[in-house]
């Protein structure tokens, strides 16, 4: 036992006085149950978000209550012309709105979230106007979206109206489920293509992933939204501008070591 306090000191005093030492530009780590910070650096400094807007898109189309079977098709509008990114979904490709959100968040697909954003109930404006309210009501002061995938690196964010966005989204069950699931096949186009999830710890024994959402653009650096459960508890971790995903893993691993030294007391 005596270890163990010994080496929840360690963590606690690396949690405040050494954030430094982790090597993401932005991080905040909570307690769920308690709401209590056990990591924080620079967390309200403004940077670009990446697709981790996508989860804001999503909690939009799950909230305009539009049915998940109707048909949505990939159009030429959806294809990326500011970064040029790939995609697996043709112009032409038809998925369901369930699926065209499954992929949006597991696999980040940004024609997915693009198509999503244009069914919108009301259309493409409709669908902003709404974010903009969203992120009014969730009290995000600091965030400023302009389109729904996260390309643009004009939409910013900060770790700590992240958190918000975390929290909120963690309550909406088809989120977790999607951000959860390893890998999804689905039928595009006459053949049937596997997509899996962004983060490679999805899936891994001993992670216990309830909700995740990665992202990446040359602005961004390597972001990650992500709760998980360590020893029966809940815990947040937002990571924004890591050099490289390597940067990134490196600092959910310690993140990981922190949170175990804590929980374990």
């Amino acid at each position: 036992m005596r270890l163990r306090y010994l080496v929840w000191i360690f963590f606690f005093c690396a949690s405040s006085a050494h954030a430094k030492s982790f090597d993401s530009e932005h991080i905040l780590v909570v307690d769920d149950a308690s709401g209590k910070v056990i990591l924080e650096k620079n967390a309200n400094n403004i940077t670009p978000i990446a697709s981790l807007t996508k989860l804001l898109t999503a909690m939009l189309v799950i909230d305009s209550h539009a049915t998940m079977d109707e048909k949505i098709t990939v159009e030429e509008a959806d294809v990326d012309k500011l970064k040029h990114s790939s995609s697996r979904l043709p112009v032409g490709a038809t998925l369901t709105r369930g699926e065209m959100l499954q992929i949006a968040l597991m696999s980040s697909e940004n024609r997915a979230a693009s198509a999503l954003a244009r069914h919108y109930p009301g259309g493409y404006a409709a669908f902003m106007a709404a974010a903009a309210a969203k992120v009014k009501a969730l009290g995000m002061t600091q965030t400023v979206i302009v389109e729904p995938t996260g390309l643009s690196p004009q939409n910013v964010s900060t770790a700590a109206d992240l958190m918000k966005l975390a929290k909120a989204a963690s309550q909406y069950k088809l989120i977790r489920e999607a951000t959860s699931d390893e890998a999804e096949q689905l039928h595009v186009r006459r053949r049937d293509i596997e997509f899996h999830n962004t983060n490679s710890l999805v899936g891994k024994n001993g992670w216990k992933i309830l909700l995740s959402k990665t992202g990446f653009t040359n602005e961004a650096g390597n972001c990650l939204i992500m709760q998980m459960l360590i020893a029966k508890k809940k815990a947040t971790m937002v990571i924004l501008k890591a050099r490289a995903r390597s940067t990134r893993l490196r600092d959910i691993v310690n993140i990981r070591r922190l949170l175990e030294a804590r929980f374990d007391d």
